[in-house]
């Protein structure tokens, strides 16, 4: 009788970050230097932005619809950012790692303690910016959000980034191509110089929220 051979189990990569850190922008470009990384599409009640396509982006969704998933426990993992609702796919996810399939999850930090305490093995990844300064730049040089959205995003941001010492890597996006061939490298296995615990990181993260 031939022996089934099962493919290996793939390899799940949890990425958090305040917003306008520039996460997004990594992510994509991670995509497209990593091959067979594929990216697990989360489910959103946000509005759809103008570059955003339904099914690429997001899974856009009415907060009914939303609200029966969660009902029926069709998600990995779900939380609520600025008044909006996001969500994993329980069954994506659990089919694409069967098959041997690495994913990419971005993610808010709400929705990373879930996938660690569901998804042990999951690598998490945290990404700060180089400066508050920076950060409200980001949000502002965005143009897709009213000035209102803008000050919430900014207050929240402290607390989205108090959270950054959960996650077992952390990297800083200060220069784009060396925080991109850094998470590069975390994909690849090579974390050695990427933990929490490094010299130099606490403090520079106090920094950021004081």
């Amino acid at each position: 009788m031939a022996r089934v051979t099962r493919p290996h189990r793939g390899r799940l990569f949890v990425i958090a970050a305040a917003s306008g850190t520039g996460k997004t922008s990594l992510v994509k470009a991670l995509m497209q230097r990593v091959p067979g990384l594929a990216f697990s599409v989360s489910h959103t009640t946000r509005q759809r932005r103008p570059n955003e396509v339904d099914g690429r982006d997001y899974h856009f969704v009415d907060r009914p619809t939303f609200e029966r998933m969660v009902a029926a426990g069709e998600f990995l993992e779900s939380a609520s950012v600025f008044d909006n609702l996001y969500g994993t796919s329980r069954r994506q996810v659990e089919e694409s790692l069967a098959k041997g399939q690495d994913l990419l999850l971005e993610i808010d930090w709400q929705g990373a303690a879930q996938i660690r305490a569901r998804l042990p093995e999951a690598v998490d990844i945290f990404i700060l910016p180089p400066s508050r300064a920076a950060l409200e730049a980001r949000l502002r040089g965005r143009g897709t959000d009213s000035a209102a959205v803008i000050a919430r995003r900014l207050r929240d941001s402290v607390t989205e980034l108090s959270h950054w010492y959960e996650f077992r890597f952390v990297i800083i996006n200060d220069q784009f191509e060396q925080a991109l061939a850094d998470l590069e490298r975390i994909v690849a296995g090579d974390t050695a110089d990427f933990g929490r615990d490094r010299s130099g990181l606490e403090a520079f993260a106090a920094g950021l929220l004081n």
